[in-house]
């Protein structure tokens, strides 16, 4: 049943993400939707949008309605991604398996295409169908306060500066680079739903559990995972000299927090009827391999 919720909220959401940004441009920059496209529909879990849906259903909206949302968000994290795989960031040449957006199209390019998805989301969000002004506004002061200067914006400026050397350091760090977005996506499905405030605030609960969960999970997977798997270089965090979880918890210690993150975020929606479907996408990033 999982599985078959799960692939049923991807159909609409690809589908939704891949009528995105094929109109009609001019040829001197046509090649800037291709770019933005390239990016955008290069696979990955869709794991924030899928939180988005998944919460407006939890608390009685209609999901199909809470889909731009959560591919607004999707747009903005898929820009953060482009600009993070830059020379000047990561300098990354694969991404999700597939040559990163700088490698095929050049940093120009590269940059440009981040810089338009980001206000493309924006557009998604001020005209939502069947939402009214006052959803829309909610949705729109959700999404920047997740992506702004306080929130995913802030994560990567420390993640760049590489100032964290203990556990309470980079928990601050993921809060904000990882953490933020995906409250954002459980958030929005609260605001699609008209969820109460403290439906909101277990939604949000669920999603920094779950986020902080996945961040160590990932910083295994960079000293543990396949390659070809993965879908990106192993051991790159190692190289350029960060510090992650492993290197202040130990792999034992990463398992055990890990656990502890999942039983947490599930224990904030327990309560709520049909919850099924979120507990079990919280036991599946916990235990993914890519």
């Amino acid at each position: 049943m999982f599985q078959e919720t799960y692939q049923t909220y991807l159909t609409a959401i690809e589908a939704y993400l891949d009528a995105l940004f094929l109109s009609e441009t001019p040829a001197p920059y046509h090649e800037l939707q291709e770019a933005m496209r390239y990016s955008l529909l290069s696979g990955g879990k869709r794991i924030r949008p899928v939180l988005t849906a998944a919460f407006a259903q939890l608390f009685g909206g209609a999901w199909e309605k809470a889909v731009p949302f959560g591919c607004a968000l999707e747009l903005v994290h898929t820009y953060s991604l482009i600009h993070d795989d830059l020379p000047c960031m990561d300098d990354d040449d694969l991404r999700r398996g597939k040559p990163t957006c700088h490698k095929v199209y050049g940093e120009t390019l590269a940059v440009l295409a981040g810089d338009a998805l980001q206000p493309e989301a924006f557009a998604i969000l001020a005209a939502a169908e069947g939402m009214s002004a006052e959803q829309r506004l909610d949705a729109v002061a959700v999404l920047s306060r997740a992506a702004g200067a306080d929130g995913m914006v802030a994560g990567q400026v420390l993640d760049t500066q590489g100032l964290e050397q203990d556990e309470e350091g980079l928990r601050l760090m993921v809060s904000l680079k990882t953490g933020a977005m995906i409250c954002a996506a459980a958030e929005l499905g609260c605001v699609a739903a008209n969820a109460s405030p403290e439906q909101r605030q277990a939604a949000i609960t669920y999603a920094r559990e779950i986020g902080l969960a996945f961040q160590i999970r990932d910083d295994m997977l960079d000293v543990i995972a396949d390659q070809a798997e993965f879908g990106k270089p192993i051991g790159s965090d190692r190289e350029e000299g960060k510090i992650t979880f492993v290197d202040v918890l130990g792999l034992a210690g990463c398992e055990q927090a890990v656990k502890d993150c999942t039983a947490a975020a599930k224990a904030a929606i327990a309560s709520y009827p049909n919850s099924e479907f979120l507990l079990e996408l919280a036991d599946h990033l916990a235990d993914r391999r890519k």
